[in-house]
């Protein structure tokens, strides 16, 4: 029989046994933090124009059919402002192989930016860099009115961008120069500018030399018909700066920014490479920039000589052979030494 004092004893070991509930746990909020969010440019995620889905056979043809005509629409809207304003000292293209010349030569042109896979942008600077040269002639010697110069500057370089823009999407230094393999020359604006001046400076330099030296000369006899060669005798650096760095931030444009081709330089392997390869390589076997560098810097001497040279000899009355070679030799010059001073800023 169980007593009360036995169950009260029971049911205090029973108590003891139990376990304790714990205290309910205290969460203490120092911070609220937001959820992490990694920005995304919306340049990144850009995809590259994309290509003309013509058949690559007529892309050219239309590049220059539209190049023409885009030309010949523009003159023919301002007549009186362009070629009537020029017509006092223009040569009559009076035969179908004159004709052929300078249709030709502007047909070449288009061929070295299109078949040299150049964008707009490339050959708007080869463009102004070949017909730039011609009418600071007219500008300089003929007292050819300012407006009408600008005005068919205008229209040159419209009809060379626009076909190209229309069939050729912009390279990655130009469509995007953040993105670019020189980017931190591309993209940089003070290192722009200076180029810029540093090529506007050795055209200056460089017209300025000629003027000096041998190019009198060569207006005085080769000329016939220039009203005055007092132009050439009253150049100074600071008066040559507004033509020349115009041209100069052309030549520097398409010799220096668009380095993007050095990114698919290919590695020279002296083991695996055939006899071929090895000559090639002695040769040829300069860094990615300076390549990039040096064929563009021969591709705009060549532009610049045959446009200067066949505009100055076939447009402008009274002028020889020998008189428009020299004056086409100024800016091949001021080309070549463009291209190896910005090689030597790149390189640095």
């Amino acid at each position: 029989m169980r007593t009360r004092k036995q169950t009260r004893a029971e049911e205090s070991a029973e108590t003891a046994s139990s376990p304790t509930p714990s205290a309910p746990a205290v969460v203490s909020i120092t911070k609220v933090e937001g959820p992490t969010i990694t920005p995304s440019s919306p340049k990144s995620d850009a995809q590259p124009a994309a290509r003309s889905k013509l058949p690559a056979p007529v892309q050219f043809p239309l590049v220059a059919v539209l190049s023409l005509a885009l030309s010949q629409l523009g003159y023919s809207l301002t007549w009186a402002y362009t070629k009537g304003a020029l017509a006092g000292h223009a040569r009559l293209l009076s035969t179908w192989s004159d004709v052929g010349v300078v249709v030709g030569a502007r047909l070449f042109e288009l061929a070295l930016g299109w078949f040299g896979n150049y964008d707009g942008y490339d050959i708007t600077a080869l463009n102004l860099l070949s017909s730039g040269p011609l009418l600071y002639l007219l500008y300089a010697f003929y007292e050819t009115p300012a407006s009408a110069l600008l005005l068919t500057l205008a229209i040159e370089t419209s009809a060379t961008y626009v076909p190209f823009r229309l069939l050729r999407p912009l390279s990655t230094a130009h469509a995007d120069p953040a993105r670019a393999p020189n980017a931190e020359i591309v993209a940089d604006r003070p290192i722009a500018l200076l180029t810029a001046l540093l090529a506007g400076a050795v055209y200056s330099v460089t017209l300025f030399f000629a003027y000096a030296t041998y190019l009198p000369s060569y207006l005085v006899v080769h000329f016939a018909g220039l009203p005055s060669v007092a132009s050439a005798h009253e150049a100074s650096y600071v008066g040559l700066l507004p033509v020349t760095l115009v041209l100069g931030s052309a030549a520097r444009s398409f010799v220096f920014a668009p380095a993007d081709e050095a990114a698919r330089a290919q590695r020279f392997d002296p083991a695996a490479a055939s006899l071929r390869d090895t000559v090639r390589w002695n040769f040829w076997g300069w860094s990615a920039q300076a390549k990039v560098v040096i064929r563009r810097t021969a591709l705009l001497m060549l532009a610049s000589g045959v446009g200067t040279f066949v505009q100055t000899r076939m447009t402008v009355d009274g002028v020889e052979t020998p008189g428009a070679a020299a004056w086409a030799s100024v800016w091949v010059l001021a080309a070549a030494v463009t291209g190896l001073g910005l090689a030597a800023v790149g390189s640095g």
